[in-house]
């Protein structure tokens, strides 16, 4: 199925690997370059009434981050070599100035209030803790220090965060209208029939590196990546994951059918705090799983 969507995320990896491949060859020089992008007005950042300063982190960063992502920001502290599965994936490679968890459209930087939650939250099924130790003031600092890493910054604006309608009513005919989408796309193809992250495409994915990496598993009890709430799925799936295989789904799926597809997917979830009714709802159907096409 080639949208615009998938082109969109063919030529943000085209670009990636460009990236991948110059960078490694400028790093002698790096050191001296984030010097002195430190200086410049795009190593600030601001989250609500919150002004960060990428030189107020340098402590912060030397202590609790450094080993994974390292000095230079590109993913390759002295822990970063000793991380396997399930920790992966890698560190990120701040340097890219590419993120997974975004409210932005793919291939748009992320907002500063993106990366101040991502910190706190942390990345499950990764070596990324939950920095809920931070103080506000201490994370807005940090999300100055990211974003010096990357020239992007300087030559780029963080996208327009996308329009999340209201969610509406959780029914049995959107649930079921869900799963019809969840087909339709083929999400089925990554994530098995039964979300149990074991599609026929599962076990051949890499990450935009190159490294292996895996599909969500809805079943595990585990919590998506970006957040558990009903708009954050919403989100991962209409703005897609960069760096990854999971694309935006934004030009194949209107914003109705996206909720649907949120409501089927909670069915797929062992019993949580955010899925009582979809589950209630899905032994009155008696959902099977979708037929693999």
């Amino acid at each position: 199925m080639r949208t615009k969507s998938f082109l969109q995320y063919s030529l943000l990896m085209s670009a990636v690997a460009i990236l991948a491949f110059l960078l490694p060859a400028s790093a002698q020089v790096s050191t001296v370059q984030l010097q002195e992008w430190l200086n410049l007005p795009t190593s600030t950042s601001h989250v609500g009434n919150i002004t960060g300063n990428a030189k107020a982190a340098a402590p912060l960063y030397r202590r609790y981050c450094v080993g994974c992502h390292g000095d230079l920001g590109d993913g390759n502290g002295e822990v970063a070599q000793w991380l396997e599965p399930p920790m992966w994936p890698k560190p990120r490679n701040f340097q890219l100035g590419i993120f997974k968890c975004r409210s932005t459209p793919t291939g748009t930087l992320p907002t500063d209030e993106d990366l101040f939650d991502t910190i706190a939250r942390g990345l499950d099924r990764s070596s990324m803790p939950i920095w809920n130790t931070f103080t506000k003031d201490e994370r807005a600092d940090l999300v100055a220090w990211i974003k010096h890493f990357s020239p992007r910054w300087q030559k780029e604006k963080p996208g327009t965060p996308i329009q999340i309608p209201s969610e509406p009513e959780i029914t049995p005919e959107r649930v079921k209208a869900g799963q019809e989408v969840f087909g339709r796309v083929q999400c089925w193809k990554c994530h098995g029939v039964q979300g149990m992250a074991n599609g026929p495409s599962a076990s051949t994915l890499t990450d935009d590196l190159g490294a292996p990496i895996w599909p969500y598993n809805f079943t595990d009890g585990s919590r998506p990546k970006c957040g558990n709430t009903d708009r954050d799925i919403y989100k991962i799936f209409m703005t897609g994951l960069d760096g990854t295989p999971m694309p935006s789904f934004v030009d194949n799926i209107k914003p109705d059918e996206a909720w649907n597809l949120v409501f089927y997917l909670r069915t797929l979830q062992p019993h949580n705090a955010f899925n009582a009714k979809e589950k209630q709802i899905a032994r009155q159907l008696g959902l099977k799983p979708v037929a693999a096409q």
